[in-house]
């Protein structure tokens, strides 16, 4: 009896009678934490009826596809409803959504935070900051605003990069933004070296009509990548990254290529005491030979000999089309310098 007594008492003081009058909540619990996103807002003229929204929540209930009646003009849309009560604004739905405009918005749409990132990227983009120009073309592509320029240099903040690949479309360096697959690391080394051989060995069955080139001439040829991409295929079995692997190769690389002409020599070994590597060699059998497996391509015997028995030129290469066939391109010049 006396504890309802006691009850009564404090309901009747005029101090609680005020707090449950002005009774709410605390302002800054109200406010979103920032790791929350909005809840979604749907687009459903954009919705393709996939469903891979609905697959991807995890919270049940929270989305479902529903489909509006047909009329005698058009077909009922599909597209996503989204129920408050049992969604947790994780933003899988928009994050998985392929629409393009996104049928499903979601707060910070295209930032994927480490958090909520559902597959990790398996590219990893990074800055050369010695080829880097300070151009910041890739710092104003970014979606995401990963990359940042801080004391003078232009970095890329791997947390935030979402790896959408728009920087190295912009970036007008070759070089200077790179994109590397993180994983298969080694097979990846194998397969650039293959094709480096390869490309190498394709040019040097060609090194006679190579030596006929003039100043300012112009050497060019086909090679069929199939081949290369099958051989490539055995060490790398993912073609999706091995092509990428080929396209960046045959994009940047710059071969330098010495042809060797004994019949111009006159014996005067010049060459064998300069060339750094060993690969020119003297003996009274055979006189001066060059061993193509030692040579460094450092052009210093093209630079000693005055006889023009080393040729130096220069290849670029590039994956293209030709009657229907991918082939690399293969454009080959002499060398600008030094000038003999």
């Amino acid at each position: 009896m006396s504890s309802v007594i006691w009850y009564l008492y404090e309901f009747a003081r005029k101090s609680w009678a005020e707090k449950f009058a002005n009774a709410h909540t605390e302002h800054e619990i109200l406010e979103k934490p920032e790791r929350f996103r909005d809840f979604p807002t749907v687009h459903k003229e954009y919705c393709i009826g996939c469903g891979a929204c609905t697959t991807a929540c995890p919270a049940p209930g929270a989305i479902k596809l529903v489909r509006d009646t047909d009329t005698p003009e058009e077909e009922g849309l599909t597209y996503p409803v989204i129920v408050k009560g049992a969604c947790i604004r994780c933003g899988f739905c928009a994050e998985v959504c392929p629409t393009d405009p996104k049928t499903i918005e979601c707060g910070e749409n295209h930032l994927i935070r480490e958090e909520f990132t559902i597959v990790p990227s398996e590219k990893l983009y990074v800055i050369d900051d010695y080829l880097c120009i300070r151009c910041k073309k890739c710092l104003k592509a970014c979606p995401v605003d990963a990359i940042v320029e801080e004391d003078g240099r232009v970095e890329i903040d791997q947390s935030r990069c979402i790896a959408c690949g728009d920087c190295l479309e912009k970036c007008p360096v070759k070089g200077a933004l790179k994109r590397i697959h993180v994983a298969y690391v080694e097979e990846q080394k194998m397969v650039i070296n293959l094709a480096v051989n390869e490309l190498e060995a394709a040019i040097e069955e060609r090194s006679d009509d190579i030596k006929k080139l003039g100043a300012g001439e112009v050497y060019r040829m086909n090679q069929p990548l199939r081949p290369l991409l099958e051989r490539a295929l055995e060490v790398l079995p993912d073609e999706e990254i091995t092509r990428d692997i080929l396209e960046m190769i045959t994009d940047r690389l710059k071969m330098r290529i010495i042809t060797w002409s004994p019949e111009k020599c006159v014996q005067c070994r010049l060459c064998v005491d300069e060339c750094p590597s060993g690969a020119i060699t003297y003996s009274e059998d055979e006189g001066v030979v060059r061993d193509p497996e030692k040579c460094l391509r450092c052009s210093t015997c093209y630079q000693t000999c005055p006889f023009g028995v080393a040729g130096y030129y220069v290849a670029r290469f590039l994956i293209d089309e030709s009657n229907g066939e991918e082939v690399i391109r293969i454009t080959i010049k002499p060398a600008a310098l030094p000038v003999k």
